[in-house]
């Protein structure tokens, strides 16, 4: 299984319009991703009230994880979203 620890750049952790961010490009990215503290049980990447229910806050670390085929590229992607905070989606996701 494939994976990467980042920590969320977003100040206000991960919460409303970032979580919805997160959420578009999880979806869009085309194959199942994980989202979890830490210290945490893993719950669907794709799901907004699963990522709402982590409460992750800035600074905070999370773990990405896929076992899907493509899920490095994906990975990739999604954590550099979460650890730059972006406001809006790149192109690139």
């Amino acid at each position: 299984m494939a994976e990467r620890r980042v920590n969320v750049g977003w100040a206000e952790g991960l919460h409303a319009r970032p979580a919805s961010i997160f959420v578009r490009a999880a979806t869009s990215s085309g194959v199942p991703v994980t989202i979890a503290k830490s210290d945490g049980t893993p719950v669907n990447a794709a799901s907004m009230l699963a990522v709402l229910g982590l409460g992750a806050q800035g600074g905070e670390e999370i773990v990405l994880a896929s076992d899907a085929d493509g899920s490095d590229v994906a990975l990739d992607r999604l954590a550099k979203l979460v650890a730059e905070g972006l406001e809006e989606l790149p192109e690139t996701v």
